[in-house]
């Protein structure tokens, strides 16, 4: 993407940062700040280029896993605070190259493909698998010194595969960052219970070559784990690929609002309602979109529909255009639409200046002489004149993912610096609020990096220990789960932290301790939800368990 672009973009974006702050990022999914422990990697640049991991196994079979490194390594660096670029911005720069998919780059050539997408490292690895296990090494390329770490290295058996990953992902955070603080078991629980054989059709999926594979691995994945958000992506853009619009609606449709690749589902969903001609659900989906990322492409899609269903467009067109002039299809779109308000120089304006930006564009020329033609006399006073045969506004086909991911990472970089201004106590209770909504989206990596950048701002933050109590819980790390919610109690009363011991009392069956705690928790908290319904949850043991003792 040009600068220019890029400017235009991120200035169309700033216009909606504080909705979007409001939003936590529940339609990017990942808060990509750097952390204030940072120091050095904070100054040192954040983009990271990830490829496929080389296999040294001389088995074709195994093969898929060069793939599943650099994709379960953009999730993770993703909420470590970095900008991974994954695999289609590798594919992007493989294609501008003309290099094949599939190469495995030299050094030389890694480091020129690096030096076109801008990266600030490279991750680089390879792996042999022997027998039933893996032995897998990955080096972090620095392309500000231009050199390469020694090999990070992990061994595992093979069914221990996504541990193995998530292991070395986080040692080469840790590489790159040695401040970070998100410990390694949070890497691990990341992806939750996720049964390996998913994850391998996933990446079958992935990396099929023809669509029809494709979407059997994906369905395959989704069948083995149905709450794997990026297999439900994957297949819908396969359906929309195949050109099964109505498939790729519904399969988009399963995605939640709060994923990370929303904003791109629905982009999807909105482009395939609209060539179902379902021009209403195809506006509401391109509106979803422009409320977090109003991305010129986006709004014009937006007004395309509209007018379909005959409603006012203009407004939209011109939001576009404001976004990005340089794009003739909007001026083009306008055009049609003044056209069709009876603003014949508003229209004949908007055309010349799209042909000035294309001046091969046939269809736009060929209305601009249609609408500078007088009208002719007519012959038969009888009969009415036909009116002008308007032509249809342009949709835009193409989301660019790889801009928005940049433009958001920008963006953040500007909330992190308001986030700098504010005291110490009411940065850790923002810090606090967006940990607290990552965690309610089972987010756990990015949580607990918002909770320790809480307590780097405010040491006594209770309700930052409180979350950390419930990260370690979910992480199954019951003793420093116990041991956080102990401190945050030590610091201040909360119901939180109670409900966390009462959770871990009630897995180790002392349901006694478990009602002290919700006990305490509903005396803080009277109308706490969750407290309410493992109180509920003890009765019902409780009321099971004498009737199970009466003969």
């Amino acid at each position: 993407m040009s600068l220019k672009k890029f400017s235009l973009l991120l200035l169309c974006l700033c216009l909606s940062l504080s909705a979007l702050s409001a939003r936590a990022q529940d339609t990017l999914g990942n808060s990509v700040r750097p952390s204030p422990a940072s120091g050095d990697a904070a100054m040192h640049g954040r983009l990271v280029l990830l490829l496929p991991f080389e296999n040294r196994s001389n088995d074709a079979t195994v093969d898929w896993i060069g793939t599943a490194f650099p994709d379960i390594f953009s999730r993770r660096l993703a909420g470590a605070d970095y900008l991974p670029l994954g695999r289609e911005d590798r594919l992007y720069a493989f294609d501008h190259l003309g290099l094949p998919g599939n190469l495995v780059p030299s050094r030389a050539l890694t480091i020129r493909i690096a030096q076109l997408v801008d990266a600030d490292y490279v991750i680089v690895g390879s792996y042999k698998v022997e027998g039933n296990r893996i032995t897998a090494q990955a080096q972090i390329l620095d392309m500000a010194a231009l050199t390469l770490t020694k090999p990070i290295e992990v061994n595992a058996a093979l069914p221990d595969l996504l541990n193995a990953i998530n292991s070395l992902a986080w040692r080469v955070v840790r590489k790159m960052d040695p401040h970070y603080a998100v410990a390694e078991q949070t890497f691990l629980a990341a992806d939750g219970k996720l049964p390996p054989a998913a994850y391998e059709s996933y990446i079958r999926g992935l990396i099929a070559p023809a669509l029809t594979d494709q979407i059997t691995d994906l369905k395959e994945s989704i069948r083995i784990a149905p709450d794997f958000f990026p297999a439900w992506m994957q297949l819908g853009l396969a359906y929309f690929a195949d050109q099964d619009y109505q498939l790729c609606a519904a399969t988009l449709g399963h995605l939640p609002r709060y994923y990370s690749r929303a904003t791109e589902a629905d982009f999807y969903r909105g482009l395939s309602f609209f060539y179902l001609g379902d021009y209403a659900q195809a506006e509401n989906a391109f509106a979803f979109v422009s409320e977090s990322m109003p991305l010129p492409e986006v709004l014009n899609n937006e007004g395309v529909a509209a007018s379909r269903r005959g409603q006012p467009a203009a407004d939209f067109f011109r939001k576009a255009i404001a976004a990005d002039p340089k794009n003739e299809n909007y001026h083009f779109n306008l055009g049609v639409t003044l056209e069709r308000q009876h603003d014949v120089k508003g229209a004949i304006a908007e055309l010349q200046t799209a042909l000035k930006l294309n001046p091969n564009d046939t269809d736009a020329q060929s209305f601009l002489e249609t609408l500078q033609t007088p009208p002719a006399a007519n012959p038969d006073p009888g009969q009415a004149i036909a009116d002008t045969d308007t032509p249809l506004e342009r949709i835009q086909r193409h989301y660019d993912g790889a801009s928005v991911r940049q433009a958001a990472f920008e963006l953040e970089q500007m909330q992190e610096m308001r986030l700098a201004t504010m005291p110490a106590p009411q940065r850790a209770t923002a810090l606090v609020k967006d940990g607290d909504q990552f965690l309610d989206r089972g987010l756990i990596l990015e949580a607990e990096r918002e909770y320790h950048a809480a307590l780097t701002a405010d040491s006594h933050s209770a309700m930052a220990h409180a979350g950390l109590a419930e990260v370690r819980e979910r992480s199954g790390d019951d003793k420093a789960a116990k041991r956080e919610a102990k401190d945050s109690l030590a610091l201040e009363p909360n119901a939180e932290a109670h409900l966390v011991l009462a959770r871990l009392d009630m897995a180790q069956k002392n349901n006694s301790g478990a009602k002290s705690e919700v006990a305490a928790a509903l005396k803080l908290d009277p109308g706490n939800a969750a407290a309410h319904s493992l109180n509920d949850a003890l009765n019902q043991l409780e009321t099971n368990k004498a009737g199970a003792s009466k003969p």
